[in-house]
C-alpha cells in the first residue's frame, strides 16, 4: 500500500487493537510456525489465528490471510511474517503481521471501507470505533452473594 499521512495512524490503530493477538501467537514455538509455513499447512496455520484472536475478537474478525513468510538464518532470530485479513463491521484490512523475538508489528497492504466517507480522518476514526465494537469488553467480576 502507498504510504500517506493517514496511514500511520491507521497502522497505530490496528496495531493496538491486534496486539494482544499478537501476543498469544508469540506464545507459539517459532519454529512450529515456519514449519507451518514452510509445508504450506496454512489450514493449521488459520486454526491458530483463529484460536489466538478468538480470545478477543467476535468470530471472523481476525483470519490468516494468504500465506506469509519467514526469516531464519544462523546468525540472527527467527522472524515470521503472517498475512491477515481482519475484517469489522464496515472495513476490511489486509495486513502483515510481523513476529519476532521481542517485538511485534504490523504493516497494512489495503484497507477498503464498505461506504467510505471523502474525509480520510472519519474514515480512520470509523475504522478505530469498528475495531472496538468487534473487540470482547472484558466482564464485570461476579459479585458476591451475602448469606
Amino acid at each position: 500500500m502507498k504510504k500517506c499521512d493517514h496511514s500511520t495512524k491507521r497502522e497505530k490503530i490496528l496495531a493496538e487493537a491486534i496486539s494482544p493477538v499478537a501476543t498469544e501467537l508469540r506464545l507459539l514455538d517459532a519454529g512450529d510456525l515456519i514449519a507451518l509455513l514452510r509445508l504450506e499447512s496454512y489450514g493449521n496455520l488459520a486454526d491458530l489465528v483463529s484460536s489466538a484472536a478468538e480470545l478477543y475478537f467476535h468470530p471472523g474478525t481476525v483470519n490468516f490471510g494468504a500465506g506469509g513468510e519467514y526469516t531464519l538464518e544462523w546468525s540472527g532470530q527467527p522472524q515470521v511474517v503472517l498475512d491477515l485479513e481482519i475484517k469489522p463491521r464496515g472495513v476490511s484490512v489486509y495486513a502483515r503481521l510481523t513476529l519476532a523475538d521481542r517485538l511485534a508489528g504490523i504493516e497494512i497492504d489495503h484497507i477498503a471501507f464498505q461506504d467510505p466517507c471523502d474525509n480520510p480522518d472519519a474514515n480512520t476514526a470509523f475504522l478505530a470505533q469498528s475495531l472496538l465494537e468487534a473487540r470482547f469488553l472484558p466482564s464485570a467480576p461476579p459479585m458476591a452473594v451475602a448469606s
